[in-house]
């Protein structure tokens, strides 16, 4: 498809794991892959013209050993070294790439706390998908889980997942959660049929969604999930044995360019495996 994929390059473990999954896509696809890193301004700090003269010759470095890796599998690359905020060079590297990788520092709920807001915010920004790579080891994993709402951002990212599950023939398994209104602790039930009907209601929203893919996709295998509670945790949690997620989200505006939808927030912040955020 000789498409650009352009992959955010740091020293740290999840930076190695987001390039290694950007070379397996590229020679799978015919892309090719452009390799960035991001080192600060200088401020006019006495003394500080060897510091950044160090940080460029590491990069260097850095992005030449990435890059002969990449060679090593026949994927074209180029490289690149951005100054200034890291969030903000990444989103204007994003210009006219097909994707966006980043990797994350996160390895499961029994590691810490969610992770911090730079990655939420490159991926608000970009403008391209951007995935997002955990540092978890995804070896055997298989299948694609897209999670959908019912608003219009999901055809985006059904249609991104149903083509990358026909490509590499796998199951494609549809997600939706669905919860009651909140009601004052003093009712003590919900009324008769009302939690079955909203899972009814769900389920026809779902199988709505994903009508049309049958006769695009004949040979697609599609799996459908509805259940009560969370739509992130639910996204999660089916995808704990997944290869990638995808989720949609809302762009804004630019008063809101560095936020997503509550959901892709949440998926993002306790990553089940590579997840792919498109508008």
């Amino acid at each position: 498809m000789n498409e650009k994929l352009v992959v955010g390059v740091t020293d740290a473990s999840a930076s190695r794991r987001a390039v290694d999954w950007a070379v397996e896509r590229a020679a799978a696809r015919g892309d090719r892959l452009e390799l960035v890193s991001i080192i600060g301004r200088a401020k006019g700090v006495r003394g500080e013209g060897p510091v950044i003269e160090e940080a460029l010759q590491l990069t260097r470095s850095l992005l030449d050993r990435e890059a002969e890796r990449v060679r090593a599998h026949g994927v074209p690359v180029e490289t690149r070294i951005g100054r200034g905020k890291p969030v903000e060079q990444l989103i204007d590297a994003s210009k006219g790439a097909a994707l966006l990788v980043i990797g994350s520092d996160y390895r499961g709920p029994e590691t810490g706390p969610a992770r911090g807001p730079h990655g939420i915010r490159i991926t608000a920004g970009a403008h391209c998908p951007v995935a997002v790579v955990p540092d978890l080891d995804l070896t055997g994993r298989t299948g694609v889980v897209v999670g959908i709402d019912g608003a219009d951002v999901s055809e985006a990212a059904i249609a991104f997942a149903a083509a990358e599950a026909d490509r590499s023939a796998e199951v494609l398994t549809a997600v939706s959660a669905w919860s009651p209104v909140t009601v004052p602790l003093g009712l003590r039930s919900y009324p008769d049929d009302y939690l079955g009907i909203m899972h009814r209601m769900a389920a026809e929203t779902l199988a709505g969604s994903v009508g049309g893919l049958p006769s695009k996709y004949p040979d697609l295998g599609l799996e459908l999930v509805v259940e009560r509670g969370e739509p992130a945790l639910l996204i999660n949690r089916v995808a704990a044995h997944a290869r990638l997620t995808i989720v949609g989200s809302h762009r804004r505006g630019a008063m809101a360019r560095f936020l997503l939808g509550s959901t892709s927030e949440q998926v993002l912040a306790r990553l089940a495996t590579t997840t792919i955020v498109v508008r």
